[in-house]
C-alpha cells in the first residue's frame, strides 16, 4: 500500500487535503484553458478575462465559456480523486467501497430526480421570493444583483440554437459536474464529515448545507439544500460514488433537454422553463410522497445489506453502524 495509513489521517486533514488539491486542480485547469483559448481561438489575455465579464462581445465567447467551465470543474474532480492516493487507499475502495449491485441502482436514482421536480419546484419559487430583515436589506440587494448576473450568464450558456450545442451543454453542465462535484462534495467532504463525527446524518447534512454554499447563490439555497440531501443520502445508503453521479446528472440533463425543447418550440408555448412559479399544489404533494416513497424503498434495499463495517470507511477496525 503505497501513502499514509487510512487509520494515522483524521478526516479533518484528509478534509484540507481535499481543499487543497481541489484548488491546485482548479489553478491548473484554468491555466490549460487560457492556454487552449490562445492557440485555438486566437484570444489574446485580455481578450480572454472579457469572456468571464461579458461572454456576449465576442463570436466565440460562448465556446471559450464552455471550453473554461469544463476544464476548471474537471481540474477540482481530478485534484478530489488524489486525495484517496495520498491516505493509501485505492480510488475504488475510497468512493466506492460498495460494488455497483445491479444496473437498477442507476436508474433508481435518476427516478427519485424526476419524481421531486415538482416538489423542488415549490421551493424554487419559495426560496426566490424569500426576503432578509430590514437590517440586511443592503445586502439583499447585493445577492439578487448576483443572482440577476448569474441567471444572465446561465441564459447565455444554455441558448442551444442546434444539436452540437446541446450535446456540448450536457457534456459541460451535466457529466463533467454530476462526476466533479459528487468527488468533492459526496465521496470527499461527506464521506469526511460522517467519519470525523462518528454520525451519518451529521455528514450528510453539513454536506448538503456547504455544496448548496458553495454556489453563492442565497435565493436557490434551500431546493439545492435539499437537492444535496437526496444525493447525500443515496450515496451514504448505496455506498457507491455512481450513484449520486447518476442522479446529478438526470438533474442537470434533463433541465437542458427541456431548454432545449422550449427553445426549439417543441413544446406548448405555454411552457416556461425558466419561470419560477410552482407547480399545483396537489402536483406538488404528489411529488413529495412519490419521492419519498421511493427513497424509502431504496433505503430498505440497500441499508438492510449493508456491511457491518462503516460502509464509508472499509478500513474501519470495528464493526460498527454508524448511526
Amino acid at each position: 500500500m503505497n501513502g499514509l495509513s487510512p487509520r494515522s489521517v483524521h478526516p479533518a486533514a484528509q478534509l484540507l487535503m481535499l481543499l487543497g488539491l481541489a484548488v491546485a486542480g482548479l489553478c491548473l485547469a484554468s491555466l490549460v484553458a487560457v492556454v487552449l483559448a490562445t492557440v485555438v481561438y486566437g484570444l489574446s489575455l485580455e481578450q480572454f478575462g472579457r469572456v468571464a465579464a461579458s461572454p456576449q462581445s465576442l463570436p466565440q465567447g460562448w465556446s471559450v465559456l464552455m471550453l473554461y467551465q469544463g476544464l476548471s470543474l474537471a481540474g477540482v474532480g481530478a485534484g478530489a480523486l488524489l486525495v484517496p492516493r495520498l491516505v493509501g487507499q485505492s480510488v475504488a475502495s475510497y468512493f466506492a467501497p460498495r460494488r455497483l449491485g445491479a444496473g437498477w441502482w442507476l436508474g433508481a436514482a435518476g427516478l427519485v430526480i424526476l419524481c421531486s421536480v415538482p416538489f423542488l419546484s415549490a421551493l424554487v419559487s419559495w426560496n426566490a421570493s424569500a426576503h432578509f430583515p430590514g437590517a440586511l436589506h443592503g445586502f439583499e440587494q447585493w445577492a439578487r444583483g448576483k443572482e440577476d448576473q448569474a441567471a444572465e450568464l446561465t441564459k447565455f450558456l444554455t441558448n442551444f440554437n442546434s444539436p452540437g450545442r446541446l450535446l456540448v451543454g450536457l457534456v459541460v453542465i451535466a457529466v463533467v459536474p454530476a462526476v466533479a462535484e459528487e468527488l468533492v462534495f459526496r465521496g470527499g467532504v461527506q464521506r469526511c464529515l460522517v467519519q470525523w463525527f462518528g454520525s451519518r446524518h451529521v455528514g450528510v447534512w453539513l454536506a448538503a448545507a456547504i455544496f448548496s454554499a458553495i454556489h453563492i447563490q442565497f435565493f436557490g439555497f434551500v431546493p439545492r439544500f435539499v437537492l444535496g440531501l437526496v444525493l447525500g443520502y443515496l450515496y451514504e445508503w448505496s455506498s457507491n460514488i455512481l450513484v449520486p453521479m447518476a442522479a446529478h446528472f438526470t438533474q442537470n440533463a434533463s433541465q437542458l433537454i427541456l431548454l432545449y425543447l422550449a427553445q426549439g418550440k417543441h413544446l406548448p408555448s405555454s411552457f416556461d422553463p425558466d419561470a419560477t412559479q410552482p407547480l399545483p399544489w396537489a402536483t406538488v404533494l404528489a411529488s413529495a410522497a412519490l419521492t419519498a416513497g421511493l427513497l424509502y424503498w431504496q433505503h430498505q434495499r440497500w441499508d438492510a445489506r449493508r456491511p457491518a463495517a462503516s460502509a464509508l470507511d472499509p478500513s474501519a477496525s470495528s464493526a460498527r453502524v454508524l448511526p
